[in-house]
């Protein structure tokens, strides 16, 4: 009896020791696809703030040579400070809605004409 529980024992170690093996090396693909994801979004992070400064130092140039120039006025002020950046999201689902109605277009619009749907071969069948 204690052979064979001795036997289960380095069984079932050896099955533990190689889900440990296999969890080690799927945790490596992952941690390197993160790893990834994390270098690719700093680095975007970074390319927009550089951008978006260099956009109001632009903007505060033009404000200065306005004023200095005695053309500026509170609404053209504002006008040029609000941002105005549509962002990524929005342009995202409009690209996502196209999307989907092709998708629906092509699945759907050939069987709303057609002439044998499943209901005509169910009463043909019937008859």
């Amino acid at each position: 009896m204690s052979k064979e529980l001795e036997k289960k024992e380095k069984e079932l170690e050896k099955s533990l020791a190689r889900q440990i093996e296999l969890f080690k090396a799927e945790s490596e693909d992952w941690i390197k696809i993160g790893g990834v994801v994390l270098v690719g979004g700093l680095i975007t992070f970074v390319l927009i703030n550089r951008r978006s400064k260099r956009k109001n130092k632009k903007t505060q140039e033009a404000l200065y040579v306005l004023e200095r120039e005695g053309l500026l006025t509170k609404e053209l002020e504002k006008k040029l400070m609000d941002s105005s950046n549509s962002g990524f999201w929005p342009s995202m689902g409009q690209r996502l809605l196209v999307l989907g109605l092709a998708f629906a277009k092509e699945k759907f619009l050939p069987n709303l004409f057609a002439t044998h749907t499943d209901d005509t071969k169910v009463e043909q069948e019937s008859r």
